[in-house]
């Protein structure tokens, strides 16, 4: 795609990304194809090569208005379109940069500002949202039905092993998994001790910063990715082997802190290394051997590969591939590659196309008749568990329970 980036875009760094991107589409449209909002909506605006045409005029000069934000607050950022694309064009990337200046320039009115607001405040401090979850627990009898499906049921804490073993791994815990799916991280500590491999977390680590990064407060999103690499900094240099991340979403953005802290000096060649590290529990599971696990009871299930694992990560057919490993069952899904609609914040800043892309995945993943929905990000576990008829699990804990 031809361009010609404004003068006051141009010699920065995010405009020479900008336009670097927008230089591999071509466009050919097939990203249409598979964007969950253009199949909802089918309005060009509301599809990646609509969005990309909107933000190439930005980046040219034109002035962004409410119209602009709207289309690109639309877009869940589920990057199926980049799985479909054959010119490689980085999206997500460009749908940060564009959303940051729109965001700058046209603004928001008090409400959503006071939304934004609290949703970064609230989801990535781990004590203020697990006090609150801990309420709305205490609560859940009296609310409404469709408030109260969101509140996660309070789990039994499961037991931490305590083992030690010649090789270590990190874990991040991160902001809302500990109060909403706490055993997930402890299934995958007793996965990986049955392997011999202990995993520790620090506490000093928390949100992974996509909260506030894909709300363009980028400000605070650097704070927590900084405060990240100084909490696992130590540990990494003792030779801890990895980071294992088991909510994909998290996993997406632990990823890509070589980019955004590529221009720091003082932090660029720490977040290179902690990208480096950083890898979705199914990554670590599928190097080792599992041969050695003692397997009982696996079952017939139907797994839903979230897009920041799918498509954001690159790691498609990968969880599947172990399940089946193991004697699971998995029962195909149709159009497995669209969106939930849980998207991080997307099910409450856009709740009625949420609600749509969650009914359509539901009616695709009961359709096949499963017992048991497994997936591999929080979000999506506590989305779908508001609709489904049948159990909702994160697919680490399955793993847990047949080898336990």
């Amino acid at each position: 795609m031809q361009t010609n980036i404004a003068e006051r875009y141009a010699d920065t760094d995010q405009g020479r990304e900008a336009e670097a991107i927008l230089r591999k589409c071509v466009h050919c449209g097939f990203c249409t194809a598979t964007c969950p909002t253009y199949q909802l909506l089918g309005d060009e605006l509301d599809g990646p090569r609509g969005r990309i045409y909107q933000i190439k005029e930005i980046l040219e000069g034109a002035t962004p208005t409410k119209s602009t934000q709207t289309h690109l607050d639309r877009c869940l950022t589920c990057r199926s379109c980049e799985t479909t694309c054959p010119s490689g064009v980085d999206y997500g990337r460009l749908a940060d940069i564009g959303r940051k200046i729109v965001e700058d320039e046209v603004g928001r009115s008090w409400t959503q500002k006071l939304i934004r607001k609290a949703l970064v405040v609230v989801i990535p401090n781990r004590r203020l949202f697990g006090f609150l979850v801990r309420v709305g627990q205490l609560l859940r009898p009296l609310m409404p039905g469709r408030i109260g499906t969101k509140i996660p049921r309070r789990a039994k804490p499961s037991v931490w092993p305590r083992s030690t073993h010649a090789r270590t791994m990190l874990v991040l815990e991160a902001c809302a998994q500990p109060s909403a799916t706490p055993n997930v991280n402890a299934s995958a500590a007793r996965v990986l001790d049955r392997l011999g491999i202990r995993l520790i977390a620090t506490r000093e680590a928390g949100c992974c910063g996509a909260v506030a990064h894909h709300l363009s407060d980028h400000d605070r999103s650097h704070d927590a990715v900084k405060r990240n690499i100084d909490a696992w900094w130590p540990l990494l240099e003792q030779g801890t082997e990895a980071i294992v991340i088991t909510a994909s979403g998290c996993g997406v953005m632990v990823k890509e802190y070589v980019h955004l802290l590529q221009g720091d000096p003082l932090y660029a060649e720490k977040a290179r290394r902690v990208s480096e590290l950083a890898k979705d529990i199914s990554e670590v599971l599928s190097k080792e051997d599992l041969g050695g696990l003692k397997v009982r009871g696996a079952d017939t299930i139907v797994f839903h590969s979230p897009c920041t694992l799918q498509h954001g990560q690159k790691l498609n057919g990968l969880t599947e591939g172990i399940l089946r490993e193991l004697g699971f069952e998995l029962r195909p899904v149709p159009d497995s590659h669209l969106c939930c609609g849980s998207a991080g914040t997307y099910s409450i800043l856009q709740p009625d196309l949420s609600k749509r892309l969650l009914k359509d995945k539901l009616k695709a993943l009961e359709a096949t008749g499963a017992p048991t929905i497994a997936t591999a990000n929080v979000g999506c576990q506590l989305h779908l568990k508001t609709g489904a008829k049948a159990p909702v699990k994160h697919w680490i804990e399955l793993v847990d329970e047949v080898t336990g």
